[in-house]
């Protein structure tokens, strides 16, 4: 596969949303989840039954993970809640330090420990003052609340946190901004939670001036696109959704760029890795502020797709939930 051929992929639903994001794949339900963050909605899909639930959130839903006990964690708009299991009482666990008014969380998920990660966005785009957050519920006293802690804090300058994910030897952790198109790779010790040395870990070409996405321009204007949502595979190599770029990108663990998927919309917005071999790359997109001839030639945007890989993705992490 390259960047010149759209790979064969499929349409996992017929229907389509607003802004996908949040996929994982539940292992023990044989389900894929994911979130509309406009359309307030969290989804599962039966892949076998070709069926979709949907469930109504009260505010934006930017991302979530399973929980060891059969529920979810959730990134609301106003804080962290965790769910029983689906379509119970929310429970609030804690509120995340950025003002709701023009802030929401964005992309997040779990780390191999369960602690649950949340990055934060500015939708002003004009304010540098995203964060990581990370939640942790693990040996709470009796009615005690989650630590929360900010692992990246708005002095790096970031506005949109994306492509969160952590190396099989969870020795690295990889976080992008989306608006100035950098990821970085930390340095990172699982057990002391604790960030190190940073590096530049790809660096994608900005938007050209007056640049407008054209359906019928195979090239994309020699855009790439900025990074959206990612995901590890058992390799190491990370997997990263190019929004207006048209393509999944995979890096190698040493930041090489192995290869660019096309992917037949103009905004894929996160990648996660499924099936039973976790061999089937599932990706969702979005459909949302784009232009009737654009939704004409790309009429999966919004949709969630899939595609099969050679090399397996890591499992999802699920959020510990033991002492609530």
């Amino acid at each position: 596969m390259n960047s010149s051929t759209v790979a064969p992929w499929q349409a996992l639903v017929p229907q389509t949303y607003a802004l996908g994001e949040s996929p994982f794949w539940h292992p023990h339900e044989q389900m894929l989840y994911w979130v509309d963050i406009v359309g307030k909605q969290i989804l599962r899909a039966n892949i076998y039954m070709g069926t979709v639930e949907s469930w109504a959130m009260p505010s934006e839903p930017g991302c979530m993970a399973p929980s060891l006990r059969g529920g979810l964690v959730l990134a609301l708009r106003h804080g962290v809640y965790w769910a029983r299991e689906w379509g119970s009482e929310l429970r609030q666990l804690a509120t995340l330090d950025y003002n709701p008014a023009h802030m929401r969380a964005n992309d997040g998920k779990c780390d191999a420990l369960g602690r649950f990660w949340v990055g934060s966005i500015d939708e002003t785009r004009t304010q540098h003052n995203a964060a990581l957050f990370c939640v942790d519920a693990r040996n709470l006293e009796p009615a005690g609340a989650p630590r929360v802690s900010c692992q990246i804090s708005s002095t790096l300058g970031a506005t949109t946190a994306n492509g969160l994910a952590w190396s099989p030897d969870n020795k690295t952790l990889y976080w992008a901004d989306t608006p100035s198109h950098t990821v970085w790779a930390w340095d990172y010790d699982l057990a002391a939670n604790s960030l190190g040395a940073k590096h530049t870990f790809a660096q994608f070409g900005t938007k050209p001036p007056a640049w407008l996405a054209d359906p019928s321009d195979a090239g994309n204007g020699g855009y790439q696109g900025r990074p959206d949502g990612a995901a590890v595979d058992a390799q190491g190599n990370y997997w990263i959704a190019m929004y207006e770029g048209r393509c999944v990108c995979q890096f190698a663990p040493d930041g090489q760029l192995l290869r660019q998927i096309a992917v037949p919309l103009q905004c894929p917005t996160m990648p996660c890795f499924g099936g039973e071999d976790l061999k089937t790359l599932y990706l969702t997109s979005a459909s949302q502020h784009r232009h009737a001839p654009e939704l004409a030639q790309f009429p999966m945007s919004g949709g969630v797709l899939s595609l099969r890989v050679e090399v397996p993705g890591l499992p999802v992490n699920f959020f510990d939930d033991t002492d609530l």
